[in-house]
């Protein structure tokens, strides 16, 4: 017979799952607040950035579909296309310690720094907490908010889902694309699509 302390577990895990799979913001819907610290040890709340658009980028620098974006400066054009526009653009660790893509704060700037990122900040979430509110299932996945803080994407950064580089250019990237109409007052025509690429590392 389990303990009380055993059922407890298994019921706590249990819930977890349930979250995780179920915990998923959509489109039209309003963008959960949070509250995580970035890699230089300052809170960062999204609620701080009403008025802008903000995107959310799920990172993982050992992902492979990560390597394909910032291995051909991808990523990196599109942060800095856009932040120079005044979008807010978050890149989310949300691996846990011990897992893949995890880092310290200081291994993490010196990655943003190797890689010439352009993203406003790096937000550290080894709990998953946020990653789990969200339902971010995929590095790289990204949720696009508007400055009424509604999502209104969410999903792949294009409409290719190899991991070859080469493909980019013949891609339809649905960051841009989103930004582009919303940021010019114009309704968004893919506000939802399969993110692909690694799993997050819960």
């Amino acid at each position: 017979m389990k303990t009380f302390s055993q059922v407890t577990l298994s019921l706590t895990l249990l819930l977890t799952c349930f979250n995780f799979v179920y915990a998923e913001v959509k489109p039209g819907m309003a963008a959960p607040d949070f509250s995580l610290k970035d890699m230089t040890n300052i809170e960062r709340k999204l609620s701080d950035f009403k008025g802008k658009f903000v995107v959310l980028e799920w990172f993982n620098k050992d992902c492979p579909f990560v390597k394909k974006h910032y291995g051909a400066q991808n990523m990196q054009a599109l942060q800095k296309k856009y932040t120079d526009k005044g979008v807010v653009w978050l890149s989310m660790y949300s691996s846990s310690k011990g897992k893949q893509g995890y880092q310290e704060p200081e291994e993490a700037l010196k990655t943003v720094k190797e890689l010439k990122a352009s993203s406003t900040h790096q937000l550290a979430d080894a709990s998953g907490k946020v990653g789990q509110m969200y339902g971010a299932k995929t590095t790289p996945h990204i949720y696009i908010i508007n400055p009424d803080q509604k999502v209104i994407y969410a999903g792949a950064i294009d409409d290719n889902s190899s991991s070859d580089p080469a493909v980019i250019p013949q891609s339809k990237n649905y960051v841009s694309a989103t930004l582009d109409l919303a940021m010019n007052g114009k309704s968004v025509e893919v506000q939802n699509t399969k993110p692909y690429g690694c799993g997050v590392k819960y």
